[in-house]
């Protein structure tokens, strides 16, 4: 049991730096755009979402728990990128 939670373990952290890694992606996708309007996206928050469903499908994992996870890193990176935009001083 030891080394299953130790892989647990290591899991988790990769995932948390991975997590890192795309908020610096949102964080760079709201540096170029040009207005507030552009930050939340229905079309790609739905592609987003898919991909990712249909991931979790190709691994035999429930695309529905990974759905309602998207769901949520979906919104809160939305939520995110709004404050980074809003932080910048755009013209």
């Amino acid at each position: 049991m030891p080394e299953i939670r130790a892989g647990i373990d290591e899991l988790d952290r990769r995932i948390v730096a991975l997590l890192a890694e795309r908020m610096r992606y949102i964080e760079a996708a709201a540096r170029v755009k040009e207005t507030r309007g552009t930050v939340r996206d229905e079309w790609r928050k739905a592609d987003v979402i898919e991909k990712a469903q249909a991931t979790a499908r190709s691994e035999k994992l429930d695309d529905g728990l990974v759905a309602d996870l998207y769901e949520l890193l979906v919104e809160r990176s939305i939520a995110h990128e709004f404050v980074v935009f809003d932080a910048l001083e755009k013209t």
